[in-house]
């Protein structure tokens, strides 16, 4: 006897930027416009989310998907340049994976967890592990590239 079984579908763990509440939603649905289960209020997965030292190990360890994550600070040129790119990698993986800005003025913390030492740094995480890093300014090419070696089609 057979039975129909679907893939498991992947999942991403984000916080809602407006009532703070933990979403988990299905990747597959992303581009559909994800709502907050409690607020109801639109979760933009189309732009990098914000993460801070609260934020950042649930959302990178309870994603199903690679996470990208920019490791940048407000002052910084190079960091200013690849903002449009790091935009634009999120508007393009939506649903494949998840792009996250930390600042690290802000969240001091987790960015000398990851012994960040020039800004901006770009590292992928997949499972919950870091499997790709590159610091300074990337391109989107670049960036998609970087994305690659997580096993995300671009």
């Amino acid at each position: 006897m057979e039975t129909d079984t679907k893939p498991a579908s992947q999942k991403l763990t984000v916080r809602c930027q407006f009532c703070n509440t933990w979403n988990r939603i299905d990747a597959g649905k992303v581009t559909a416009g994800p709502k907050c289960g409690k607020c109801g209020k639109p979760i933009l997965l189309e732009r990098p989310i914000a993460l801070d030292d609260e934020t950042f190990t649930r959302t990178i360890n309870e994603s199903d998907v690679p996470v990208a994550v920019d490791f940048y600070a407000d002052w910084c040129g190079p960091c200013r340049m690849m903002a449009p790119a790091v935009d634009a990698l999120a508007a393009h993986l939506q649903g494949k994976a998840l792009v996250g800005k930390l600042n690290t003025d802000h969240s001091a913390r987790t960015a000398s967890g990851f012994n960040i030492r020039g800004i901006p740094t770009t590292i992928v995480f997949k499972g919950g592990k870091e499997v790709a890093r590159q610091s300074g300014a990337l391109p989107l090419e670049g960036l998609k590239q970087l994305m690659a070696k997580a096993g995300v089609a671009v």
